[in-house]
């Protein structure tokens, strides 16, 4: 949506200002509730503004839901590229350097995530093709990130690459909804109790062969 220059809104706050405050509360709106509950008339008085006047500055809901996602899906998807390049000899492994990334780019807006993975979108409709297209996006990524990690154990089956993708976004997820509950925990906590959970991951698995024996 294009944004007419910046003028009063409501109650002298500038549109512009107006507008930083809607988004805000209605990508935490959509990130809690989903977008199936979240009405216009719950994001216009947590702002203090009228249910008419979201609709003449963000159309319908899906429109909003959309100027929400669009902000999420480029900072997620752009956390995700520059944890992936090509990290320095000293760089800690390439899940930790993700899961790290993730947790800046969420951090004042941790709801944000759901806001990208909601499965309440309307099928068909556009708010789930874009969903589905910065989804991909990432997808790719991991897919990228687990095929190597995965070559790197000595496995080259296709399968197992695939799983361990979709394992990955299910371990993003949980991480959140638990960082979430608590709100004491910075980014850069996270991140360190998320290398020990690794290291610990890892050490079992060292101790059991890929077919499966232990060693």
């Amino acid at each position: 949506m294009t944004t007419p220059p910046s003028k009063a809104g409501t109650k002298g706050v500038p549109r512009a200002e107006r507008e930083r405050q809607v988004l805000a509360a209605a990508t935490e709106e959509f990130g809690r509730n989903g977008y199936e509950a979240t009405t216009m008339a719950a994001v216009a008085a947590r702002v203090g503004v009228t249910k008419p006047l979201l609709h003449q500055y963000f159309g319908g809901k899906q429109d909003l839901y959309l100027a929400c996602l669009d902000p999420v899906g480029d900072r997620l998807l752009g956390a995700v590229r520059t944890a992936m390049a090509a990290p320095s000899a000293e760089a800690p492994p390439t899940p930790l350097r993700v899961l790290d990334a993730l947790f800046h780019a969420l951090d004042g807006q941790r709801e944000a995530w759901f806001v990208l993975y909601d499965p309440t979108l309307p099928p068909d409709s556009d708010a789930a093709r874009r969903a589905a297209h910065y989804r991909g996006a990432i997808d790719d990524l991991a897919a990228t990130g687990t095929a190597d990690l995965l070559h790197t154990a000595g496995s080259g089956d296709p399968l197992d690459a695939d799983a361990l993708k979709y394992a990955w976004r299910g371990l993003c997820t949980a991480l959140v909804r638990w960082w979430i509950g608590h709100p004491e925990q910075s980014p850069d906590a996270m991140t360190r109790r998320c290398g020990r959970i690794l290291a610990a991951a890892w050490a079992v698995g060292g101790a059991v062969r890929l077919d499966g024996e232990e060693s």
